[in-house]
């Protein structure tokens, strides 16, 4: 029996995602939420918008979907669904390196966690205590500001907070980070949010290559990082292997 087309799920991945956008996007952010080729990605965006499936804006070039289509847009990833679907994975994930580990998504501007292992260090993060973390100051929000462009959005036009004095508060140093997280497949953050914690996270794609959520661990940095406070590779391996097992049981991968 023949496989799915590659092409169509592309396609699909980018009506899914203008659907659950409340502006139009331009070619690169779409390009970078689907981690997809530019080339690709326009030549998609042009054969979607001669059958009338995408309207293009005249004065910006931005996309979005037809009038006809906006019926198509997506709710939010249900996080009882995301807890189930990554439980065996995150369990896995802490017990081989030790840290806690994280699932988490965006919502109302900032980075929520849907599930927590603890690790075995006993050290807790302020996500323990509210659920909630930045999204410019931990590993699981830059890499959903990386990938999701309405996290990026939320951070437009306001000041990026300073927690600790490895906060990264200049936005063009934010945006060079984000830029390596898609080049990477991973983010880092140490001591952003919290003295002494450090953070490694990678993306959770569906079936069609959005980024729906993050997975990362957290723990002290001399646990997280080598003696130059550089996040270990072997454990940003583990993390990035985590989050496509993960994905793979969201369809991503498959076929």
């Amino acid at each position: 029996m023949p496989g799915p087309v590659q092409s169509v799920e592309r396609a699909a991945a980018i009506l899914r995602l203008l659907a659950s956008e409340t502006e139009p996007l331009a070619l690169a952010e779409i390009t970078a939420s689907l981690g997809l080729a530019k080339p690709t990605t326009h030549g998609l965006l042009r054969t979607l918008r001669e059958v009338g499936f995408v309207e293009q804006d005249e004065n910006s070039g931005q996309y979005l979907l037809a009038a006809d289509f906006l019926h198509l847009g997506l709710t939010h990833l249900d996080p009882n669904e995301l807890r189930s679907r990554a439980l065996n994975w995150t369990d896995a994930l802490a017990a081989r390196t030790g840290e806690a580990a994280r699932v988490a998504v965006f919502r109302d501007g900032a980075v929520v966690i849907a599930h927590h292992v603890f690790g075995l260090h006993g050290r807790s993060q302020r996500a323990d205590v509210v659920g909630r973390l930045p999204l410019h100051a931990s590993a699981l929000g830059k890499v959903l500001l990386a990938f999701d462009p309405g996290a990026a959005r939320s951070i437009v036009g306001r000041p990026l907070e300073s927690l600790t004095y490895r906060t990264v508060t200049d936005r063009p140093t934010l945006l060079r980070q984000l830029a390596d997280v898609r080049d990477t497949g991973w983010a880092a953050a140490v001591e952003e949010s919290d003295p002494d914690t450090a953070g490694i996270a990678a993306p959770i794609r569906d079936r069609g290559g959005y980024v729906v959520a993050a997975v990362g661990i957290a723990g002290p940095v001399d646990a997280i990082c080598d003696s130059r406070s550089r996040p270990r590779v072997g454990l940003a391996n583990e993390v990035v292997r985590a989050a496509r097992s993960i994905s793979r049981e969201f369809g991503h991968g498959r076929g």
